[in-house]
């Protein structure tokens, strides 16, 4: 894409997907606006940047559609001195979304290749503050810190447990999708004090299963 086509293809990204799903934080949409989402799209899908579609990366994982990553910064109210897990890396781009909205990110894929390309792009970017691993978070992740401010789980639970929320420090945010198809839910836990969570329910979705939690296959005789 020429210069002036990619500046296009943003804008409309935001005007009519990501605003039109009532994403009016100003920060984030800065934050839409200012990191290059083409940066961290393959290169055979370079003309799908800015549509409307998760787009494949490869193990069967996607990127999220632009206007699902738009409520899930919006819903997490990301303040400049948090810290910020995230589980599913992918390719980087969300990571780079919290990563300058937040003070660091750490950010854990199972898949070893997608944390290399990650660490590519977000470094092509100048974006220092993220820490990546590679290894199995599908019921959290211990490694230090072990206790943030945000988590955000980029792959579905079929139901919900605790496993991230006790990651949470006192105030703490968790976006989760939780549910099985067609009846998804992104769900905002919030760690009011001591043992005290909330839980609110943002908007429906259908959202491929976190790598090691996928529904049980039910048994039919």
């Amino acid at each position: 894409m020429q210069a002036l086509n990619l500046e296009q293809a943003r804008f409309n990204m935001i005007e009519q997907q990501i605003r039109p799903w009532d994403v009016l934080d100003q920060r984030v949409l800065e934050t839409l606006q200012t990191v290059p989402r083409e940066a961290f799209v393959p290169e055979d899908q370079q003309d799908l940047a800015f549509m409307d579609i998760e787009i494949p990366i490869g193990h069967g994982e996607s990127m999220l559609a632009p206007k699902i990553e738009g409520r899930i910064l919006q819903a997490l109210d990301i303040r400049p001195t948090d810290s910020v897990l995230e589980i599913g890396t992918g390719v980087g781009y969300l990571t780079a979304c919290l990563a300058k909205l937040a003070s660091a990110v750490f950010s854990v894929d199972i898949h070893e290749d997608l944390t290399a390309r990650a660490r590519e792009n977000l470094a092509a970017q100048s974006i220092r503050n993220v820490t990546l691993w590679t290894g199995d978070a599908a019921y959290g992740w211990d490694k230090a810190p072990a206790h943030y401010d945000v988590i955000v789980v980029s792959g579905s639970l079929p139901e919900y447990d605790d496993c991230f929320e006790r990651q949470l420090k006192a105030g703490g945010r968790l976006f989760v999708v939780v549910g099985q198809p067609p009846a998804m839910e992104a769900q905002l836990i919030t760690h009011v004090d001591n043992e005290a969570y909330s839980r609110v329910g943002l908007f429906e979705t259908v959202l491929k299963p976190l790598v090691g939690r996928e529904p049980k296959q039910a048994f039919h005789l």
